[in-house]
């Protein structure tokens, strides 16, 4: 008896132990199985929300974002975040492990970049140029097994694995941090798409005076936009302290990052007032303040890193004009779809109810414009006597770094770059 009971227990024993080493088997493939698909998920997720942040409503959109998107896993010049797939480079083989980066496709909207599960319409609204929105990004492998063997779909020690990655331009935001504290009035406030602006018509944007005679616009342009610089002076700022400093670095590149969000952005329906040192003036003193001018001045910097009339007053102006770099593309452009620089250029500002120098003004939303070199110069003229600018309207199209939804109810305005779960 005793040896029959010791037959069963060494039986058991041997029974278990297989048992256990071969779930210790599967559990060491399983794990290795999602962490492969781990790595191709977090570089599609980079590929895709490095390839949306490109579409700017532009011609050559999508051939910027595919480029965006192939950064993100390069390898040849050493700044590429270095995603790896077993080891090796995404993309690239050893002949046992493989995996493929796909052609990323775009489209015009969020639930056809997201495909939805259904094979198919794949491909069926792919779209391209300026009408692109959102980007899908594809990477297939391969995952090494070793315990999975003996399964059909595991005989060549592989199993092949195929991830997708969504992303592009969000819903209107509510807030919206790093733009330009420029404020103009609508032109035709019954309008919520465009408040009165025409895609692709020229502007002047002049800033505020009192009384006759009114300025007039700059050649070219179809008419006049009165503006105000809102107020965004940090006291509290260590480097770069002084009011026209802050100006400058403002005009170069747009509302100031902070821990604070009432300085670095601008929510729809609060009230905003003028920056107190660039206060509005007679029209007849053809002159601005000098607040304005060192705001004008960091403005230029997008168009033209030389130093112009009237910007060497500002203290360290040297020191500041070498933090900034103009536009790629600084041509005079009649159609934006045409433009391929890097949206230095490109200018978010804020539309409120009504122009008020001297008070408060409520916020509508934000427009962007796209700065134009001024007649007979390569960039804006910072010493001009109105302080103007010329400007095309574009719209909503490029895609905004930082902000945030709720709050206000707005059917129509500039986004941010999302991932589509």
């Amino acid at each position: 008896m005793r040896k029959q009971t010791g037959a069963v227990s060494l039986n058991m024993l041997v029974l278990f132990g297989t048992v256990f080493v071969g779930l210790m088997g599967f559990a060491v493939d399983l794990g290795r199985l999602y962490l492969s698909r781990g790595e191709l998920r977090t570089a599609a997720e980079s590929m895709a929300l490095s390839a949306a942040g490109r579409l700017i409503g532009t011609e050559a959109s999508t051939t910027d974002a595919s480029a965006a998107a192939r950064r993100q896993v390069e390898t040849g010049t050493g700044f590429g975040n270095r995603y790896e797939y077993g080891a090796i480079p995404i993309g690239e083989s050893t002949g046992f492990l493989n995996s493929e980066i796909h052609d990323p496709t775009y489209w015009a909207t969020a639930s056809e970049s997201t495909g939805e599960g259904d094979e198919t319409t794949a491909g069926s609204g792919e779209v391209a140029g300026s009408v692109a929105r959102h980007v899908r990004i594809e990477l297939t492998g391969e995952a090494p097994l070793v315990f999975w063997r003996f399964l059909s779909l595991a005989q060549e020690g592989k199993v092949a694995i195929r991830v997708r990655a969504s992303a592009g331009v969000s819903a209107p935001l509510c807030t919206a941090c790093g733009i330009d504290p420029i404020a103009i009035a609508p032109i035709d406030p019954s309008d919520t798409v465009n408040f009165g602006f025409v895609t692709n018509t020229r502007y002047t944007f002049g800033y505020t005076c009192a009384g006759p005679p009114p300025p007039q616009p700059l050649a070219g342009t179809t008419q006049r936009l009165p503006y105000v610089i809102l107020n965004r002076l940090n006291e509290e700022a260590e480097l770069f302290t002084e009011d026209s400093q802050q100006l400058f670095r403002t005009g170069a590149v747009g509302l100031l990052p902070s821990t604070t969000e009432a300085r670095s952005c601008i929510t729809i329906n609060a009230e905003e007032t003028i920056w107190a040192t660039a206060s509005q003036l007679p029209c007849n003193s053809n002159t601005v303040q000098t607040a304005v001018r060192a705001y004008l001045c960091g403005l230029a910097t997008r168009m033209d890193i030389s130093l112009v009339q009237g910007c060497n007053t500002i203290a360290e102006v040297d020191t500041l004009n070498e933090l900034f770099q103009p536009d790629t593309d600084l041509t005079d452009l009649e159609d934006y779809t045409g433009y391929i620089g890097n949206t230095r250029r490109v200018i978010t500002v804020v539309i409120v109810e009504a122009l008020n120098p001297a008070g408060t003004m409520v916020v509508l939303g934000f427009r962007q414009f796209l700065l134009q070199p001024v007649p007979n110069n390569s960039g804006i003229a910072p010493s001009d006597a109105n302080g103007r600018i010329a400007v095309t309207y574009i719209g909503n199209v490029v895609p905004l770094k930082q902000g945030r939804f709720g709050g206000c109810q707005v059917s129509s305005g500039p986004g941010k770059v999302v991932l589509h779960r």
